[in-house]
């Protein structure tokens, strides 16, 4: 298999953001041109630290292991020795999950099914391909994130970053220790930076030694100096009595700090004369994010320009957003990648460390609050792109790390119900199962077992376990919660009716339908005692009701109900109502099912004419309605309109959603089915065959549609013998 989908050999694609060179980035041709020579195609190759021995993390961690990567990545990209580069950032499984179903979509996968699916596809593919690509995997601290998603094949390459090699997690890999810079490579960095004034390189040998060649501190250092009228050695002395005070202050260090350790405080005191009062705000606010990714809106919101102006303990009134960002950049703190719509925000993991550990209490509170009330603000209402949606997501659980219960004072903070809803939309069911799991048992903790909050974040838990495929689980939740509210609230109140709902529709995925009809019936009675019968809320549980009837098999009984449902609707809201249009259709399926082919005609006509009128006659459920008269004519043996009817609906899927997409191919396989009823064998079996070998490339090798595809061809295949 060379591609993902049909057309796509020839595209080149990059997936995921990367940073940017740093400004003044220097190759390293003494410490790190290595990869060049070892990260071959069908390797993987590990960037870890150079610390001696396994332990907290901490300054010597920042080596410039992902410049190094970033450096890699481009030049591969540059000299088209890749056609594939998918950038991912590793400290979460649900990043990881993000990023690889952001590069399917790129290629051409469909994203059918859920996270791990696509992602076990996209692998598969990985693995097969003989196109060379290459996946780097930056910052892997999470041992689990790459749990069953290590990317591997003959043709591409793997490039990990990581602080501490036992993430690795047993894997193999060439692991390759990352230090400083070599003496001249600091050197050529640190004048580099300083062109402006000439003047100002004095004194540079002699503080690239003091700084010990750091990367992270070079950094730091150069950009106070750059955006300043100090020279290197002027740095230096500020350096050194910092230093000095450092080393005052901790009476049971046993040796000197880090040149970091130093440097990141010297460049705080440097952004506040830059920007003072905005710039102490916004940096605690941003050191309780993903420093590997912060969106720009989020610093622009009101919210953080409140704080910035008010919030924090070195605020001011004069102070703005967009004055601190620009003085936290010059003060080598932050930077910000504009190639992103928004820009991405970028802060080094040891410099948000460092600041958390000097936030007093009072400041952190309110940092945190103002820090999800920004993120709630940017969050669009619709789902944005999922690389947006990815940062978002990461920017909430690094708050969510480092403020503890300070989101759940008064209750439950809206943006942790916003991520957990994220999650559930792009489908990455395990997340999102571990998420809403995590946020039961601190609601319960937080606020007890009967507040609003906790009950409504069970419902999502339970919803999370029927999209994970764990119904069981789903059930035992939703018949709790059901109980819970019966014992608070009454039998009779709307919200036990309505988790009734939610456990009679759970049953029925379970394909527990006595249990199901029974829980079912008892909800539509009780909306239609506490409402009336001629509420849209006892209209909507009789359709579940007939629903459940038809998954059942009791096809007469779904069909009376959805009769009367339908006489309800239209007396009620309208003959022309998008909800009696929609209950039509689901009576025209009950009979086409039932075998009663002529009475679904009638009614799936009267649909299309509905849908044609309201929508048009390219909407996907104008389409979806005409597919499904063919199908009608073809059950009532009405060959000629089921032809005719099947060719214009599977043209439509190929113009409106591509020829890959399942709908396309199950109006193909339907189409061939028509094809093959009025004895065209050839244009069948051509059909069948091609929709065959996209259904392998686009669909799980155990998807329904695949399988009834083979079977099709198969028995059209074997009569022709």
């Amino acid at each position: 298999m060379n591609s993902p989908a049909a057309g796509s050999q020839a595209r080149r694609v990059w997936s995921g953001w990367a940073p940017p060179l740093a400004e003044g980035f220097v190759a390293r041709p003494e410490t790190g041109s290595f990869l060049q020579r070892v990260l071959a195609p069908g390797m993987t190759v590990a960037l870890v630290s150079d610390r001696a021995a396994a332990g907290p993390r901490g300054w010597r961690d920042s080596s410039g292991k992902t410049q190094l990567a970033v450096s890699y990545a481009q030049s591969l990209w540059q000299a088209a020795a890749v056609d594939l580069v998918i950038w991912l950032t590793g400290t979460s499984r649900a990043q990881v999950l993000s990023g690889y179903m952001e590069a399917a979509a790129a290629l051409g996968v469909q994203l059918s099914g859920d996270a791990d699916s696509v992602s076990a596809r996209f692998l598969s593919w990985l693995r097969d391909s003989d196109r060379p690509w290459l996946v780097v995997v930056d910052d892997l601290t999470d041992a689990t994130a790459l749990e069953r998603l290590w990317p591997q094949g003959p043709a591409g390459r793997v490039l990990i970053t990581t602080a501490d090699s036992a993430a690795l997690f047993g894997h193999q890999a060439q692991v390759i220790p990352v230090g400083a810079f070599s003496r001249r490579e600091a050197l050529t960095y640190l004048v580099g930076r300083l062109t402006a004034d000439l003047d100002q390189r004095q004194g540079a040998i002699d503080l690239v030694t003091d700084l010990g060649q750091e990367p992270l501190a070079l950094a730091q250092a150069s950009a106070v100096i750059a955006s300043s009228e100090l020279t290197c050695h002027d740095y230096r002395e500020h350096f050194l009595r910092r230093r000095e005070q450092v080393l005052g202050a901790a009476a049971a260090a046993v040796a000197e700090p880090m040149a970091g350790a130093v440097t990141w405080a010297l460049s705080v005191d440097h952004a506040d004369l830059l920007s003072p009062g905005s710039a102490h705000p916004l940096l605690a606010l941003a050191a309780l994010l993903d420093g590997n990714g912060i969106p720009g809106t989020v610093v622009a919101t009101s919210a953080a320009r409140e704080y910035c102006a008010a919030g924090g303990l070195y605020a001011s009134a004069g102070a703005s957003t967009e004055d601190g960002l620009a003085a936290l950049e010059h003060a080598g703190l932050m930077s910000a990648d504009p190639a992103s719509a928004p820009p991405l925000l970028r802060m080094n993991w040891l410099v948000q460390a460092a600041v958390r550990a000097a936030m007093p209490d009072a400041m952190l509170k309110g940092a945190a609050v103002a820090a999800a009330d920004a993120l709630l603000e940017a969050w669009p209402a619709d789902e944005p792109p999922e690389w947006l949606a990815r940062s978002l997501r990461s920017c909430t659980e690094s708050l969510r790390r480092w403020s503890a219960d300070l989101l759940w004072e008064g209750g439950c903070h809206a943006l942790l119900l916003r991520a957990g809803r994220s999650l559930d939309a792009a489908h990455l069911t395990g997340p999102a199962v571990r998420y809403w799991e995590d946020l039961a048992r601190m609601s319960a903790r937080a606020l007890g077992n009967d507040h609003p909050a906790t009950a409504g974040i069970n419902e999502r838990l339970a919803g999370a376990y029927l999209a994970a495929g764990r119904p069981a689980e789903s059930i035992a939740l939703l018949e709790r919660i059901r109980l819970d509210r019966a014992r608070r609230l009454g039998p009779e109140h709307p919200g036990t009716i309505a988790a009734g709902r939610d456990l009679g529709l759970a049953l029925v995925t379970a394909k527990r339908f006595n249990e199901a009809l029974a829980v079912l019936a008892e909800v539509a009675s009780g909306w239609e005692r506490s409402l009336g019968a001629d509420t849209l809320e006892t209209l909507t549980a009789r359709e579940d009701l007939a629903a459940a009837y038809r998954a059942a098999g009791q096809l007469s009984d779904a069909i009376t109900l959805y009769r009367r449902t339908l006489r309800d609707r239209e007396r009620i809201q309208g003959p022309r109502h998008p909800d009696t249009t929609a209950t039509c259709q689901k009576l025209a399926e009950c009979y086409l099912a039932d075998g009663q082919a002529k009475t679904a005609i009638s009614y799936f006509d009267r649909v299309v004419g509905d849908r044609e009128r309201a929508l048009g006659s390219d909407h996907l459920l104008t389409i979806a309605a005409r597919g499904a008269l063919g199908s009608a004519y073809h059950g009532a043996g009405k060959m000629a309109s089921a032809v005719r009817l099947g060719e214009q609906t599977h043209a439509a899927y190929v113009q409106a959603l591509g020829p890959d997409h399942p709908d396309t191919l199950r109006a193909g396989m339907n189409l061939a089915h028509a094809y093959y009823g009025v004895g065209r064998i050839t244009d069948a079996t051509r059909l069948l065959r091609d929709t065959v070998e996209r259904c392998e490339l686009s669909l799980p090798a155990a998807d329904p549609l695949t399988v009834a595809a083979r079977t099709s061809l198969a028995n059209i295949s074997g009569n022709q013998g």
